[in-house]
């Protein structure tokens, strides 16, 4: 009979060993697709699981089934290689026959609640019900108040660009409103007035900018799954890199249009002041 072993990440190093030979009744278990692609595990095989790198006092278990591990941006470049179990089993094999009952402690426990408007309030009520544990917000860990600063540390990032770029732009628009002063000259002579050009120019650089604001969602939306398809192969995870929600396509929309139409009209507005014979000699 073949068999085969190969480490396992979990809290403590495992051993797992899986061969056709039946037991009667094995727990259920969990593995990681990541673990299943890597030892070519399928759902009903049983394995032998053990703490110790020998194989001594291994147990068998049977695969129930085979999960997609929630992504971690902090586990980024680590392969989960991970089982799931009951508490209970869990307890089984790594609890040393020689403690008494109840000895085990945890470290940590994630509560949901029904409401989470009521966490602060929850958290209240159990730090001061039970002495020795501390309660608070999932949010309030340390990655999450890490993801916290590198967020704004984007924000500040997106807002220099965006004060950058709209200089760029408007000395650009400048040039180009400059290349026709010519033609605003012939239309000023024959008589139209400046807001009636002014108001032409205008959904002119509305129309530029919303073509543009398109084309770069456009270009957004490729660029997004190319590049989640990349990384995720690269890590072998289901992280999501880049999402362009809804929510950030209306503000760049938001943003964009109003900074193009805004930046055309005050280039227009600088030439408007030049009398109609300056504008239309050459």
């Amino acid at each position: 009979m073949k068999r085969r072993t190969f480490l396992l990440a979990l809290s403590t190093t495992l051993i797992v060993a899986f061969s056709s030979a039946q037991t009667p009744e094995p727990p259920s278990i969990l593995v990681s697709r990541q673990l299943a692609e890597t030892e070519g595990l399928a759902e009903g095989d049983v394995v032998r699981l053990a703490l110790d790198a020998a194989g001594a006092g291994a147990r068998p278990f049977r695969i129930a089934g085979v999960y997609e591990p929630t992504p971690d941006p902090m586990r980024l470049g680590t392969v989960p290689r991970e089982v799931r179990m009951h508490l209970p089993d869990l307890l089984a094999l790594t609890s040393d026959d020689d403690a008494p009952t109840g000895a085990e402690h945890v470290a940590r426990i994630n509560i949901a609640l029904a409401d989470p408007a009521n966490a602060r309030a929850f958290a209240r009520s159990v730090n001061g019900r039970a002495p020795g544990v501390f309660a608070r917000r999932a949010a309030a860990t340390g990655s999450a108040s890490t993801f916290v600063v590198l967020e704004r540390f984007h924000l500040a990032i997106a807002v220099v660009t965006i004060v950058a770029a709209t200089v760029f732009l408007l000395a650009l628009t400048i040039m180009l409103v400059d290349e026709r002063r010519e033609t605003v000259g012939v239309l000023r002579l024959i008589g139209l007035p400046a807001p009636r050009i002014l108001l032409q120019v205008l959904l002119e650089g509305l129309l530029i900018a919303s073509a543009g604001a398109l084309f770069g969602l456009a270009l957004a939306w490729v660029s997004e799954g190319l590049i989640n398809r990349f990384f995720q192969w690269r890590y072998n995870t289901a992280l999501i890199f880049v999402q362009v929600t809804p929510r950030v396509a209306a503000l760049c929309v938001a943003i964009a249009v109003p900074l193009g139409a805004s930046a055309t009209l005050a280039a227009s507005w600088a030439l408007m002041r030049r009398g109609a014979l300056r504008l239309a000699r050459r």
